[in-house]
């Protein structure tokens, strides 16, 4: 079968009367980067916090939070995707509930996107930070015992700094994760790139163009990140803890 490629079909006027294709597909990045840092935040914070509370001494705190990783690792995004979207707003008060389903779009598919692409991360996270701390020798800890620190004091000043020198290379996979993840958000409707450039082919019928054009963004975006983070590996490597090697980011 013989394909005609056609390139121009970027500066056509999409039906949307919004742009181009080029500027339509352009916008889609904006959600998905929107999406993705927001959720990156939440699962970041959340991650870090759930991560350390797994290696504090204290077993029902352990066992809160091997529960919380437990509950979001084992359901498919897709799935608490659509209980965030589908289910979540009957489950609150019916005020609140109708609140949020009459929010118009893309908000009401953007926050339950967000808040389902940052708890599913922070799992992953939470399990980077605990490996990161647990890395760590026992001494560092008896050393902030010695200098008089709070166990909370340890964690802030000795334990966690290093911990997230060791661990930005697995962070940067997740941070890829999300932005790649988000593309799921087309299931609720959201118009991220995915979703543009999914409408795309069904007005233009030029479905190669279309998800080429998406691969290729999602490609460069990705890269700016890896080298963006080997940037801030190299700034904040702690010599003899982290391999000086250009392979040994690990991305």
């Amino acid at each position: 079968m013989n394909y005609n490629w056609d390139w121009g079909i970027f500066l056509a006027a999409e039906p949307g009367g919004t742009g181009t294709y080029l500027k339509y597909l352009v916008v889609g990045l904006g959600w998905t980067l929107a999406t993705a840092l927001a959720a990156w935040v939440i699962a970041l914070l959340l991650g870090s916090v759930i991560g350390t509370l797994r290696t504090t001494p204290y077993k029902w705190v352990v066992r809160l939070g091997n529960g919380y990783v437990e509950i979001f690792r084992n359901v498919p995004l897709i799935v608490q995707m659509f209980l965030w979207f589908f289910v979540m707003p009957e489950l609150l008060p019916a005020a609140l509930g109708d609140r949020i389903k009459q929010m118009p779009p893309p908000w009401g598919s953007y926050i339950p996107a967000v808040l389902c692409l940052g708890l599913f991360t922070s799992i992953r996270v939470a399990e980077q930070v605990k490996a990161g701390i647990q890395a760590l020798s026992r001494g560092q800890g008896m050393a902030g015992t010695a200098l008089g620190l709070t166990l909370a004091q340890t964690y802030r000043f000795v334990l966690l700094p290093m911990a997230f020198r060791i661990i930005l290379p697995p962070l940067t996979s997740e941070f890829m994760n999300v932005i790649k993840n988000s593309s799921i958000a087309l299931t609720i409707g959201l118009l991220e790139l995915t979703g543009r450039a999914r409408a795309m082919q069904e007005f233009s019928f030029k479905v190669f163009e279309a998800f080429a054009a998406a691969t290729v963004i999602y490609l460069l975006t990705n890269l700016l990140v890896v080298y963006g983070m080997r940037a801030l590996e190299k700034k904040v490597r702690v010599p003899g803890l982290i391999s000086a090697s250009p392979t040994a980011g690990g991305h």
